[in-house]
């Protein structure tokens, strides 16, 4: 196994490790603020499965649709770097949760409580709230999933 992997490391270009550690502890520290500074600022209920959710309502039909590609791109970005963060550095399944409350697809507000309903995860996120004075999110414990 260990004459595997010096194999597998002499095959690799030099300096690329180098490269992977840099962009690893970025997106690490990149995590560490993003994470907290949308958690805090979600409403309340935003996780709740009764509240129904309005995306831009009220704005230019042309805005709403460019502000959507944007966020569904950026939603794409946080869900990839959060599945490669599993086994790097970094927050993961908060980071796989801001990228799903992003992208629109079916039974998206129903996962993501279901998600964040999870007790360790819920607890977490709740004592970073609590830390900057917003209130717990409200779960509505009765969903189908």
């Amino acid at each position: 196994m260990k004459e595997y992997l010096t194999d597998l490391l002499q095959g690799l270009p030099p300096g690329l490790l180098v490269k992977v550690a840099v962009i690893s502890a970025i997106a690490f520290v990149g995590t560490l603020v993003v994470i907290p500074f949308v958690l805090v600022r979600l409403p309340e209920n935003y996780f709740d499965v009764r509240v129904p959710r309005t995306w831009m309502e009220g704005h230019h039909p042309a805005l709403r649709i460019v502000s959507r590609a944007f966020k569904n791109i950026a939603g794409i970005v946080f869900l990839l770097a959060g599945i490669s963060m599993l086994v790097l550095p970094g927050q993961g399944v908060l980071t796989i949760l801001i990228g799903l409350s992003l992208v629109d697809f079916p039974g998206k507000q129903r996962l993501e409580a279901r998600i964040i309903g999870h007790p360790r995860v819920l607890g977490t996120v709740n004592a970073l709230r609590e830390k900057f004075g917003k209130p717990p999110f409200i779960i509505e414990r009765n969903h189908e999933v």
